[in-house]
């Protein structure tokens, strides 16, 4: 990054805004790549650590302009590190790549993957007159399993001084509401018989998980305010003349931090176990991955992001909704200074996690939401590449996530 005395914060001045004119100038030339590139992931939805087309297809967008891509990262076939630039200031942007079952991207991960890709592209144009490196990250598996946690853990974010990515929403914001949550699944095994000749031969499995959702309804009442479980049956049985022998439930609990969640997550097991004592099944409790935590926004990039999203147009409300969502997002802010704002989309009554907000995803107001959100990630990062106090915090931050023996998250 060039040097200057005596008028030195004017020519930073001028530098910022050169690079952040040359930002918007590389995600309008790649706009319709970006846009195919989101419709393509819309089309073909894949599962948590399934998405082969989507990591493909995000990769070659990169490695096309000239990225140095490294793929099946952190030991996950589908996850990818392309990197440019080689400025001792590291950005990591997160494009998400998997859908949800039944109702594909109704989270807008295909948006989430374009907008860090054009994200990525807009800053390598720029990296070498600002000082940094790029690092785009494809992530898999964010609706289930973490997959950024494990990239964590195994080094995929070592070196990174900053993460963010952006997210649709029904309203734009500079940060994301989260909870910490953790996911299970809970086997019962009991003893099939015939359901009318010799139903007393039979363990009934199923009624192990009757007991349990009853356990977890009268629990509920007295959850601490912000704390919820819920769940579905995934196996209930194989016909209605068979004592079921095999059944499960997933279930998910989630709490406002890590602290409350180690606090929650005995409560529903005991839940499980009162099934099994009743009926007789045994029980198998199968975590589905490291939980997530909450969320810790870096307040003064953040600041950065909602200003650089005004200056292209966005529209922020403040309006703070009850609920939150979880996202494996928030681990990465207990590590690094992060971001993760919320780009809103016009989707009417539509909201995440419904089919319809998945339409709404492949609009073209979801178009022009996911090139507003590369640009105005960055725009950020130029602002805290050339903002110096910025600079100095985020280059003094200890990089090394992945060698670490314990993480906040392994209770």
């Amino acid at each position: 990054m060039a040097q200057t005395s005596g008028s030195g914060k004017a020519t930073i001045d001028l530098q910022a805004a050169s690079a952040k004119e040359a930002v918007q100038s590389e995600v309008d030339r790649a706009g319709d790549a970006l846009v195919d590139l989101s419709h393509r992931i819309w089309d073909h939805p894949e599962l948590a650590f399934e998405e082969e087309r989507t990591s493909v297809a995000t990769a070659d967008l990169l490695d096309a302009a000239g990225f140095v891509v490294s793929t099946g990262v952190a030991d996950l076939p589908t996850a990818f590190s392309a990197t440019y630039g080689s400025g001792p200031l590291t950005i990591g942007i997160c494009s998400e790549l998997d859908a949800l079952p039944g109702i594909g991207h109704a989270c807008g991960h295909n948006m989430i993957a374009a907008a860090g890709v054009g994200a990525g592209l807009a800053l390598a144009r720029i990296a070498d007159d600002i000082g940094v490196t790029v690092r785009v990250l494809g992530t898999p598996a964010e609706e289930l399993g973490g997959g950024k946690i494990l990239m964590a853990e195994r080094g995929a974010f070592d070196g990174v001084h900053l993460a963010m990515m952006v997210h649709p929403s029904p309203t734009e914001g500079d940060s994301f509401a989260t909870l910490a949550i953790g996911q299970g699944d809970f086997h019962y095994h009991g003893r099939t018989a015939h359901a009318s000749v010799t139903p007393h031969l039979g363990v009934n499995a199923a009624d192990a998980i009757t007991v349990a959702q009853v356990a977890i309804g009268l629990v509920r009442q007295h959850l601490n305010r912000g704390d919820q479980i819920h769940g579905i049956v995934t196996r209930g049985g194989e016909a209605a003349n068979i004592v079921p022998g095999d059944t499960t439930a997933r279930y998910f609990w989630r709490a406002p931090d890590l602290k409350r969640l180690s606090r929650l997550q005995p409560r529903l097991e005991r839940c499980f176990e009162a099934g099994a004592l009743a009926t007789g099944a045994t029980l198998e409790m199968e975590s589905l991955g490291a939980p997530y935590s909450e969320m810790v926004d870096d307040g003064e990039i953040a600041a950065l992001y909602r200003a650089n999203a005004t200056a292209i147009g966005r529209r922020f409300s403040d309006e703070r909704r009850g609920a939150a969502g979880s996202t494996d997002m928030a681990n990465i802010s207990l590590l690094m200074p992060t971001i993760h704002p919320m780009i809103g989309i016009d989707c009417g009554s539509a909201v995440n996690h419904q089919p319809e907000f998945a339409a709404y995803c492949r609009e073209p107001d979801a178009d022009r939401a996911l090139l507003d959100g590369a640009v105005a990630m960055a725009q950020t990062a130029v602002d805290a590449a050339t903002t110096a106090g910025v600079r100095d915090r985020l280059l003094d931050a200890d990089t090394e996530y992945g060698d670490r023996d314990a993480y906040p998250w392994r209770f």
